[in-house]
């Protein structure tokens, strides 16, 4: 195998790692840039340079996708507990199919992607529906 499934392996790890810290604080600034810099990390400890540039952009775009959906599930009722084990869960089959090739790349590349769709597909709040049910 050569470069190109070894940074594969990190952009899946760093999308997994964005996972996991969108469990862990929900925040999405924080979120991209502190996965983005473990993914960086883990990169040059591992490998080279080419590599934690991969960990890097798959660590922000893990982030990115999983932060929206770790949000709403905590603003439509979900436990802090229950949401970080179920996104932990997550992030760990995330990290194990990032050993396949070609996945990793397509792991940060659909995460974005399905928390864009289910951004659309949340409903719309309107303030009038809001005073209606206070009765």
């Amino acid at each position: 195998m050569g470069a190109w499934y070894t940074i594969g392996i990190l952009v899946g790890l760093g999308a997994a790692i964005g996972v996991l810290a969108a469990g862990v604080v929900p925040r999405l600034v924080f979120v991209v840039a502190g996965a983005a810099v473990i993914g960086i990390a883990v990169g040059f400890l591992a490998f080279d340079w080419d590599e934690a540039v991969g960990g890097g952009v798959g660590g922000a775009l893990g982030g990115l996708g999983a932060a929206p959906v770790v949000a709403g599930s905590l603003r439509r009722g979900g436990t802090r507990g229950g949401t970080a084990a179920l996104v932990g869960l997550a992030a760990a089959v995330l990290a194990g199919l990032a050993f396949v090739p070609v996945l990793g790349y397509v792991e940060a590349a659909v995460l974005p992607l399905l928390a864009l769709r289910a951004r659309r597909r949340e409903p719309e709040r309107h303030a009038g529906l809001r005073t209606l049910a206070r009765d």
